[in-house]
């Protein structure tokens, strides 16, 4: 839902790390007056946060995904949203997505949290953010944009986002990448990460531009013959994924295919938010198919026998 621009709030709580990034890009940051849990931005620090996870982030990957499947069967949001005090705080603009149940709240979960409190939010004043490709991306920035009153600013920043995107130079040789978004079970990576790999110039070999990620299994994955494995689990930075990189090289399957080279990334910062940090994270891409790391975002965990 696209705001109109006289609107121009002047409260706003954002319910998801990307939309604060987007936020902070636009020059909006001193407008916010709450964030999910997830926000990690240090310029939202000490900010109100309303929402929580019903599963523990910090258990094995394992644990976590039988406890968001379950979550899931059972028809229960995995966030919960603190109602009454985002009744206190006022807002005149609530930022959400409808892109994935499991990354962050949705629409349905605000209006669960609101519907028996006085001052229930007006369906104008509650923007989803929908963008599942990296062009949906650049829109729901511009839809942002116009809702937070700053459309010429989410303008110019949109064509610096396209004009960064086309000048990553895809490494020639088209090498064979498996994305992994969890790896225990392993999940390949969708939505706006194989243009991401497609743009660097690897052929990417499990996941459609623009549809969900999946479930696969390792002989499945390994079948494919990737020549790179790229580990960017969902909500994780760069040194969590290195760990996650590294087990995966006392698994047996990846033992019997030493020619395959395995990567970390910094996956909240490049690939799982639906943020400008897609764009960067293309060329983190190309880079690391060239064989070159990137300094707090990039690392090789084994490279090709």
């Amino acid at each position: 839902m696209t705001l109109p621009v006289s609107l121009s709030p002047r409260r706003i709580v954002s319910l998801l790390p990307s939309a604060t990034d987007l936020l902070l890009s636009l020059g909006a940051g001193e407008r916010l007056v709450g964030v999910s849990h997830s926000c990690d931005h240090p310029a939202v620090r000490g900010l109100p946060v309303l929402t929580r996870s019903i599963v523990d982030s910090g258990a094995p990957q394992a644990e976590i995904d039988r406890a968001v499947s379950e979550a899931v069967r059972e028809g229960r949001a995995l966030y919960q949203v603190d109602g009454p005090l985002l009744e206190r705080l006022r807002p005149d603009l609530v930022v959400t997505q409808g892109v994935c149940e499991v990354c962050a709240v949705t629409p349905s979960t605000v209006e669960a949290a609101v519907q028996y409190l006085p001052g229930c939010l007006p369906a104008e004043q509650v923007l989803s953010l929908e963008g599942r490709s990296v062009g949906g991306i650049l829109e729901d920035l511009r839809a942002l944009a116009v809702a937070a009153g700053l459309p010429e600013r989410g303008a110019a920043l949109v064509a610096e986002a396209r004009a960064a995107w086309e000048a990553v130079q895809p490494v020639p040789h088209a090498p064979r990448v498996l994305t992994l978004e969890w790896v225990d079970p392993p999940f390949f990576g969708g939505h706006w990460v194989p243009e991401q790999v497609e743009r660097a110039g690897g052929v990417n070999v499990l996941g459609t531009p623009g549809a969900e990620s999946g479930r696969t299994t390792w002989a499945e994955a390994l079948a494919l013959a990737p020549q790179v494995i790229v580990v960017m689990c969902c909500g994780y930075g760069l040194a969590h994924n290195e760990t996650f990189a590294r087990s995966l090289l006392e698994r047996p399957e990846l033992a019997a295919q030493p020619e395959t080279e395995v990567w970390a990334v910094d996956a909240n910062a490049l690939f799982s938010r639906p943020s400008l940090g897609v764009v960067r994270g293309a060329q983190v891409l190309a880079d690391l198919l060239r064989g070159q790391a990137c300094p707090g975002e990039s690392v090789c965990v084994r490279s090709s026998a």
